[in-house]
């Protein structure tokens, strides 16, 4: 039993069809689908970094592209799981079916990237319910500042950590949620939140001006120098201090909020419990610039394991250590 937070299709176009016919969904674009019908998933994944944008106008990485290709997978697999969706102020609940999953094709111009035809992916679930199991409104309002903060993605979707799932099925319930709100991170946050009254950045916004100003100041050391070995220029091909700012933002925001390799729940700054899941901004090729498509957001870890290696081959081994079996001809 899952627990996941989602929007439904690109701009959340298929949600007003999901709440009328109680379903979950998901949508593919037409030029995709005999890649993704066919399972080949590293020629799906190629196409999306040359020819696809994510909504933020990203080129996507390789780890975007390929959650790209799992969704429709997620909303087929779906069984009895718990589906949550933020829809302005109020929190919309299902629960997935076993019924097989429907597939139509649409003509929609508005959200197809490239076409105007898409292919829909929707499973049958229970009614939404903008109320819990007692009767209560899921008000977004009244939720706790912390749960409002795992409760949203601006993404697709996202499959929530057991501890958060832990708290939806509970919100669901109308069961008490004092254990979670007595948790020390949860009253840091709460404290936080009523403290200032102007501007309040997010643990995301200022996790994004570090890595931002990290990658300046890297930038700025690697100038061709002489030391006891060359260093490659890394220049930063961004406009500006902001852009490159909301840029790392949004490429958080299409990762899901997950590391791009390890595909573990990012933590970011002033709200982590462990520094070393603390979000990192990471050049794919290690030796090309700070640009749109050459960038990804990790765990630190995996990011000082990686350092300077190939990415695909520190995948490959990374494969390997999560399936503690070496493939022969690897």
């Amino acid at each position: 039993m899952k627990t996941f937070i989602a929007n439904f299709g690109l701009h959340n176009y298929l949600w007003p069809t999901c709440l009328s016919r109680s379903t979950v969904a998901t949508l593919e674009d037409e030029d995709m689908w005999p890649l993704w019908s066919a399972g080949d998933k590293e020629s799906y994944i190629a196409r999306c970094i040359a020819k696809k944008k994510t909504a933020k106008g990203l080129t996507p990485t390789r780890a975007v592209a390929s959650r790209w290709f799992n969704l429709a997978h997620i909303i087929s697999a779906t069984e009895n799981d718990l589906w949550i969706h933020r829809q302005n102020d109020e929190l919309w609940w299902t629960i997935s079916g076993a019924e097989k999953v429907e597939i139509s094709i649409e003509t929609v111009d508005e959200v197809a990237s490239s076409g105007s035809r898409v292919y829909v992916f929707h499973k049958a679930s229970k009614a939404w319910s903008n109320q819990n199991k007692t009767g209560n409104l899921l008000d977004w309002r009244a939720l706790h500042p912390k749960a409002r903060e795992f409760l949203f993605t601006e993404g697709t979707l996202q499959q929530l950590s057991d501890d958060y799932a832990a708290y939806a099925w509970a919100l669901v319930k109308g069961s008490d949620l004092g254990y979670w709100h007595a948790q020390r991170e949860w009253k840091a946050k709460a404290a936080s939140t009523r403290k200032n009254p102007g501007t309040v950045f997010s643990a995301k916004q200022r996790a994004a001006v570090r890595m931002a100003q990290t990658a300046r100041q890297t930038a700025a050391a690697s100038c061709g120098q002489q030391v006891v070995r060359t260093v490659k220029n890394k220049d930063l091909r961004f406009g500006d201090r902001l852009e490159f700012e909301r840029f790392i933002e949004a490429l958080v925001e299409a990762q899901d909020g997950l590391c791009a390799i390890s595909e573990l729940p990012l933590q970011f700054d002033g709200e982590h419990s462990d520094v070393e899941f603390l979000c990192s901004l990471d050049r794919i090729d290690s030796s090309g610039d700070y640009e749109d498509g050459n960038l990804q957001v990790v765990c630190r870890f995996v990011n000082r394991w990686k350092g300077n290696d190939e990415d695909l081959n520190f995948r490959r081994l990374m494969g390997v250590v999560r399936s503690g079996t070496l493939a022969a001809d690897s």
